[in-house]
């Protein structure tokens, strides 16, 4: 069973849900026209990753041991923040990535420096391996950018992850979902819980809970006036903090 969480909830039918092209839309907008950078994007996505396992796990972290699934673009980014705050919060902190260390540029780069020099445990997943004992797993392999099937050590750590006892928390949808039509691919993460940024993606609502699990939405600092410029009608949804919980579907 999952925990009982005491977040702010705001009902599905409050909120549009966001084509792929929008969320691409956004990121630009961001960056372009607001001067929010990528890394505050991934700072704001990944503390609040850290917020919900830490919520998920009865509010202490401190020895528990957790794993982080991370592929090398921005998706996987967030993950590695998660796991920066998680460690500094006591949590026995194991990473996995899709890609070698060298596969790593830009913001994600920076990311996994910074785990580096911490001294977590980060490993590149190869062929045979088998992910060790944890209380909680964080699914941060695979972002909207989903075209297809995934493959190599991507679909082996799904698998992997699938497989495990622990709970999973995915990072903006579950890997191996479209997040734009809805379709699940194979090997796809099912997840127990989904943080989403920014606004539900459309997949995540077409796929429902089988796959998505329990769907909570993070707030990466979107002004509303971005939302105004696509056409959206959106009032200050986070007035309660920036971590939500979707009901309904």
């Amino acid at each position: 069973m999952p925990p009982v969480l005491s977040f702010p909830t705001l009902p599905r039918s409050a909120l549009p849900a966001l084509t792929t092209a929008q969320m691409v839309e956004v990121d630009r907008l961001m960056i372009e026209e607001y001067g929010i950078l990528l890394m505050q994007m991934m700072e704001n996505a990944g503390r609040t990753l850290a917020d919900l396992a830490q919520a998920w796990l009865g509010g202490e972290v401190a020895d528990r041991p957790l794993l982080v699934l991370a592929g090398r673009g921005n998706n996987g980014g967030g993950g590695l923040a998660a796991a920066r705050h998680l460690a500094n919060r006591g949590a026995d902190v194991q990473v996995f990535t899709a890609h070698p260390f060298d596969a790593f540029d830009g913001v994600p780069g920076q990311q996994l420096a910074a785990l580096l020099a911490m001294g977590v445990s980060i490993t590149p997943v190869e062929e045979g391996w088998e992910l060790p004992g944890a209380d909680l797993l964080i699914d941060a392999l695979i972002g909207y950018g989903l075209q297809g099937d995934p493959r190599g050590a991507t679909a082996d750590l799904i698998r992997l992850a699938n497989s495990h006892h622990a709970p999973i928390l995915a990072l903006d949808a579950p890997s191996g979902l479209d997040t734009g039509t809805g379709q699940v691919y194979r090997p796809a993460i099912r997840a127990a819980a989904t943080l989403t940024l920014a606004l539900p993606k459309a997949g995540l609502l077409a796929a429902g809970p089988e796959v998505v699990g329990d769907l909570f939405l993070a707030d990466i600092s979107v002004p509303p006036g971005l939302y105004a410029s696509l056409g959206l009608d959106l009032a200050p949804i986070f007035r309660a903090g920036p971590l939500l919980r979707v009901t309904g579907r």
